[in-house]
């Protein structure tokens, strides 16, 4: 969390519950308002200037999804909230990015909060977008921090003609967001498993200090992944125990793929965080392993010169009367004696495979 996020949820403690503080980064410049309405033979789509002009779809039979792209400004969002006679809490927690993603049931209505995890633009740590839904009878109201084409799969399953999006209800449209996103996590745990492979042929070859420095980020990503998306797996086993009104039975088999995906997901994620684990361990034995080499080198140099040391040292003393210093052949013969004492170690090493 940011500095200036502290500092904003800092001014939220002590207010009163339900009062808007948008808790979070601005994403957006501007509030963006898009609308679609369908039904089996109708459909239209377009932006809308103010919140006012959805009125005119709420009450059709037709299902509307109005999507709303920035969080920051608060006198739009108190207004949504009137308009739509939608709790001041909910409100509260549409504007605070740091919910954990969450089911609640309001009897008119189902409110939603999970997160869309993505890659920053040339980053290479997961980034969240929290994502709000309202769900009605026949609307449903969709609260992004900022515009992303996550949803653009499910518009275009509805622009078409043909599919089982145009007959269905908003039920059906819930579970597509939530599906979508949940499709999205996939792509997300592609690129860090490719991260992974990485890491792994790199740590056999030549590990380094930025190899170290990767496992451990990559380990925090995969703490975040599950922080976020083990709460999905709840929302949707909630969803599937059909206690609303506003939820079908025949939607109940398409929460059951979800749920499934869900369980995909949560395994590669527990996968990841062993394999990394390993990844560390192997890391630190290899380190050792060649922190060890270094220092076995070092101490047969070391042990090598001991003995020479010890000659070189009673030679090099100058007292006067030692015979050796007035011999011709004195100095040629310490040098082979020398040269013959490190041959001999050096064969005692071999013969002790230390070498």
């Amino acid at each position: 969390m940011s500095r200036l996020t502290k500092g904003i949820a800092a001014k939220k403690a002590g207010a009163a519950p339900g009062t808007l503080i948008h808790i979070g980064q601005k994403k957006a410049e501007r509030v963006k308002i898009t609308l679609i309405d369908y039904g089996p033979e109708t459909f239209y789509e377009g932006e809308l200037e103010s919140i006012d002009a959805c009125l005119a779809f709420i009450h059709k039979p037709t299902i509307t999804w109005i999507n709303i792209d920035g969080l920051h400004d608060i006198e739009f969002i108190e207004k949504i909230g009137k308009l739509f006679n939608l709790h001041p809490l909910i409100m509260e927690d549409i504007v605070d990015t740091r919910q954990r993603p969450k089911l609640e049931d309001f009897e008119d209505y189902l409110f939603f909060t999970f997160k869309m995890l993505f890659f920053g633009d040339g980053d290479q740590i997961v980034k969240f977008d929290q994502i709000s839904l309202i769900l009605g009878d026949r609307f449903l109201i969709s609260f992004q921090e900022m515009e992303s084409d996550i949803f653009s799969p499910v518009r275009e399953r509805i622009r078409r003609t043909k599919g089982r999006i145009r007959k269905m209800g908003c039920d059906y449209l819930a579970y597509s967001l939530i599906d979508a996103t949940v499709d999205h996590y996939f792509s997300i745990l592609e690129i860090l498993g490719a991260r992974i492979e990485i890491l792994e042929e790199e740590i056999q070859s030549k590990p380094t200090a930025e190899t170290l420095k990767r496992i451990y980020q990559l380990k925090r990503e995969m703490i975040y992944l599950r922080k976020h998306i083990l709460p999905m797996r709840e929302i949707v086993t909630v969803l599937q125990k059909n206690l609303s009104p506003l939820i079908g039975a025949n939607i109940s088999p398409f929460l059951t793929d979800v749920y499934d995906h869900t369980i995909q997901i949560m395994d590669a994620v527990e996968s990841f965080r062993d394999i990394l684990t390993g990844l560390l361990d192997v890391y630190l034995s290899t380190v050792s392993n060649r922190l060890n080499e270094v220092v076995k080198v070092l101490t047969i140099i070391s042990t090598l010169f001991i003995p020479l040391t010890f000659l070189a040292g009673v030679y090099g003393m100058n007292f006067k009367y030692m015979p050796e210093l007035e011999w011709r052949w004195g100095y040629f013969s310490v040098l082979s004696i020398m040269v013959i004492v490190a041959l001999l170690m050096i064969f005692y090493f071999k013969k002790k495979k230390w070498l």
